[in-house]
């Protein structure tokens, strides 16, 4: 399945395919102590897996991630991706912002479009949180998800490493 990425646009935002200009902020994201609630720290080697990865998604099950940029500036502001790797049970919404665009509705704002974007075209979507990650819990909750305890797991991590919040209204 090729997937063209389509552009969704909020008040203040662009959601676009991603571009290889957007690579060095994101790999320095990688490497902070930041991404200990997404990727991990990752190496640039690691980061481009993931990078690459959620960007070539697209073609393989037509959805994958958005950059997420300012409409004003044009600035990377960080990712948003419908994204269902081998080892996810089930396709998930997540986010990842650049230390500078936190605290401004930045992730609600991009998350909404994404969720919108998504209904009738995924038959479920989770979020899949580090138990702690309190910004990313509160963040599914103001978009409307619950927490699902009985939900699938990704592979090989049980539940003292993820909880599972379910976005309704998708199918």
């Amino acid at each position: 399945m090729i997937a063209a990425i389509p552009v969704l646009q909020t008040e203040r935002l662009r959601l676009r395919a991603p571009r290889l200009e957007d690579f060095a902020p994101f790999a320095a994201h990688c490497a902070s102590d930041r991404a200990t609630f997404s990727t991990g720290r990752l190496d640039r080697k690691g980061a481009w897996a993931e990078f690459a990865s959620a960007a070539g998604s697209w073609t393989l099950l037509g959805f994958g991630a958005w950059s997420v940029e300012d409409r004003a500036t044009g600035t990377y502001l960080g990712e948003i991706m419908i994204q269902h790797p081998a080892h996810f049970p089930e396709p998930e919404l997540g986010w990842t912002l650049m230390e500078h665009a936190e605290g401004r509705g930045y992730a609600t704002e991009a998350a909404r479009a994404a969720l919108d974007w998504a209904k009738g075209r995924v038959a479920s979507l989770v979020s899949y949180i580090t138990p702690g990650n309190a910004r990313s819990v509160a963040l599914a909750e103001r978009l409307g998800a619950v927490l699902d305890m009985g939900a699938a797991l990704p592979d090989g991590e049980g539940p003292d490493e993820t909880i599972v919040y379910r976005h309704r209204g998708i199918a």
